[in-house]
């Protein structure tokens, strides 16, 4: 079974896929699987870990909403994986490398989505999700042992974001579909949540990527593939990538910064803020398994705050912050 996936890299492949074979290895050495490539093996590894669970009650762009129709962090991951594979299949690059990377690039995000993020960012003076992730896969997971991914699967949840470019095309892919799946779901979900209409969409925009959700990926998708087929590196057209940023910039005006967003994000600072105060001054509260990897409380308090689902993070601030009724042992009045 496995030799038929290594047969397929070693003929299908685009010469500037990285293939499973020539994988850099893990951190620490295991036995290979009959069955499955490293790359298989890692995403396996990534779905049955407890931090891709979270993911599920973890906050994209709006908090704990009580509609089922938003995005999650968890169905966001999904989404990414979803245009990252399809990018990568018509590339030719490993399709397994680019689904791993893409199901654990989020894994370190925090609850309550960015605003989360700002704040342990704030408290700590240094805090990047996408560097919590590699730190999720490396050591908290399992825990406390981590998941013992491949090089390529780590450098690529590492370099998702930030100043620093993966170091594969298929992170590479994984990296720029990160931003067409939160940019095209994000204007879904504002829409749907009245914060716009698809009329306030600039038609320049839609000159050039198109009407509706679906269409706009779609427009950016083949874009992509185009200008990257037989090249070793991933870009897309000038004036695609000019719109996208104009959409950008539209939704860090009309929904990302909307003063409607402001008073939840008001409340959800003030709960971590709130919890990561009280874990400093009773210790004993943080599970013992977030201090495996470090003596620093800033460190553990910070795992711990961290891999915290939005649920998880209300009830530990209502077990320490709302008062809680009392009325045992007394007679009904």
């Amino acid at each position: 079974m496995k030799q038929k996936y290594l047969e397929y890299e070693k003929t299908f492949l685009s010469p500037y896929a990285q293939k499973s074979y020539e994988s850099k290895g893990r951190l620490i050495k295991i036995a290979e699987c009959p069955m499955r490539t490293e790359f298989q093996r890692d995403r396996d590894r990534i779905i049955h870990s407890k931090a891709f669970r979270r993911l599920k009650h973890k906050t994209q762009v709006f908090i704990s909403p009580s509609s089922d129709h938003f995005r999650t962090r968890l169905t966001h991951t999904l989404e990414v994986t979803q245009i990252a594979r399809t990018i990568s299949r018509c590339l030719s690059l490993n399709e397994d490398l680019t689904e791993a990377i893409a199901l654990g690039h989020d894994l370190g995000h925090t609850p309550f989505g960015h605003i989360g993020e700002r704040v342990l960012d704030d408290i700590t003076k240094h805090f990047r999700h996408n560097e919590q992730s590699l730190r999720v896969v490396e050591l908290l997971e399992d825990d406390g042992r981590g998941l013992n991914l491949t090089w390529e699967v780590r450098d690529g949840i590492a370099r998702h974001s930030g100043p620093e470019l993966p170091r594969t095309l298929e992170g590479m892919v994984v990296r720029i579909s990160d931003r067409i799946a939160y940019l095209n779901h994000d204007v879904d979900d504002a829409i749907a949540a009245g914060l716009i209409k698809e009329s306030d969409i600039s038609q320049d925009i839609e000159e050039v990527l198109g009407k509706g959700k679906g269409v706009k990926i779609n427009t950016i998708v083949k874009d992509i593939i185009k200008n990257s087929l037989g090249k070793n590196e991933i870009i897309m057209s000038e004036v695609c990538s000019e719109a996208m940023q104009k959409l950008r910039m539209f939704m860090f005006d009309r929904v990302y910064g909307a003063q409607s967003a402001k008073i939840e994000e008001q409340r959800a600072e003030r709960l971590i803020r709130s919890l990561f105060n009280f874990y400093k001054e009773n210790d004993l509260e943080v599970p013992s398994v977030y201090k495996k990897n470090s003596n620093d409380p800033q460190i553990y308090i910070t795992d711990y705050i961290a891999q915290m689902s939005d649920n998880y993070a209300i009830r530990m601030f209502e077990k320490y912050f709302i008062p809680q009724k009392w009325d045992q042992g007394i007679d009904n009045i």
